[in-house]
């Protein structure tokens, strides 16, 4: 199971690559566009080989909370990171503009952080509702202990994570002034 899921990640960074050398630097983009959408195909290859080695009998191990875990991000954090790397891409090979990065800081880096650690709970929401399915799809609380030990600590990462937002929330970062809020700073003198 762990080799499978190995194999996922690898092939997910491995068909992004692809995709994106083929869209950009080659500009062939039907193959580049083909290369990218086999990336989500990767969840789907996980989740069968989950499910069968499950129905085949098989003992519930962190493996396969882990694989629940993996597509959990992949499904809330997938797009947006291939959406990074294309912006990053079609600015170094294609002309494109500079990528943006997060807000400097302020109440909308404040909001940005919110928004991430968001998506983290979502993803271990769905994390959590795998692990349940896979529990119910078993049917043996001895075979599927480790789906609700891995549960319950794979929990950590919503609440570790949510020092990000409270941090920016109670001491967010001061951003630099913007000039053209102070036009008497650059007005011409008499």
């Amino acid at each position: 199971m762990l080799a499978v899921i190995v194999a996922c990640e690898i092939g997910f960074w491995v068909f992004l690559g692809l995709g994106l050398l083929a869209r950009y630097p080659l500009r062939m983009r039907r193959t580049g566009a083909a290369l990218l959408l086999a990336v989500p195909l990767l969840d789907l290859v996980l989740l069968a080989a989950t499910v069968i080695d499950i129905r085949g009998g098989a003992v519930a191990t962190w493996q396969h909370g882990l694989a629940a875990a993996y597509l959990g991000f992949s499904v809330m954090f997938g797009h947006r990171t291939m959406k990074w790397a294309d912006a990053r891409f079609a600015h170094r090979f294609a002309g494109g503009p500079p990528p943006a990065g997060p807000p400097a800081g302020g109440m909308a880096r404040a909001r940005y952080e919110w928004l991430i650690w968001l998506r983290i709970l979502a993803a271990y929401a769905i994390t959590c509702a795998l692990l349940l399915a896979m529990d119910k799809l078993i049917g043996d609380p001895h075979r599927t202990r480790a789906l609700i030990e891995f549960m319950t600590a794979a929990a950590k990462v919503p609440l570790i994570a949510l020092l990000w937002p409270i941090s920016y929330t109670l001491w967010p970062k001061k951003t630099a002034p913007n000039p053209e809020s102070h036009p008497t700073r650059d007005a011409p003198r008499s």
